[in-house]
């Protein structure tokens, strides 16, 4: 909710059809031309349309061929997880007292939730370094070769 009592609703950006933040975290930039909207989402921009669907599968493999009806649920899928995203970051910034949504946030909510990291984008500071569990009979192997060494 805003201050006004109204519900804060992401509002489609020009910029590569990605859902933006609600206008109280946005941060001001100026608009590059936006993309061709997609044929079915009644003149909303997309991020995956058909015709990207159709080259990435083309890069998987040249002879698959979707059926229209695994077309529509894939982009619909598409659409649901970065609306997901985008969401749950936009919480995260406002959580932090942000007015600005960060890669930071975006990488936190897909590490948590989804046990994604993108590399390339930010630091590796939010990037936890996981200790390795190591087993019982791993830690009685440990102590056996350092009784041997002590030997030595």
């Amino acid at each position: 909710m805003s201050t006004d009592g109204t519900a804060m609703v992401a509002q489609p950006s020009p910029m590569m059809g990605i859902a933006q933040p609600p206008l109280g975290m946005r941060q001001p930039h100026p608009s590059p031309a936006p993309m061709a909207p997609h044929p079915a989402a009644g003149g909303e921009n997309k991020v995956l349309d058909k015709r990207r669907l159709q080259e990435l599968v083309k890069e998987v493999d040249p002879l698959e061929q979707l059926d229209d009806d695994v077309e529509e649920v894939l982009l619909q899928v598409a659409d649901d997880f970065i609306d997901s995203i985008v969401n749950s970051a936009c919480q995260i910034a406002k959580h932090r007292k942000s007015t600005t949504l960060e890669v930071k946030d975006v990488q936190l909510h897909l590490e948590r939730n989804w046990n994604m990291w993108i590399p390339g984008f930010g630091s590796d500071e939010l990037r936890p370094y996981k200790k390795a569990c190591s087993t019982e009979a791993h830690k009685q192997r440990m102590a056996l070769i350092r009784k041997t060494l002590k030997k030595y």
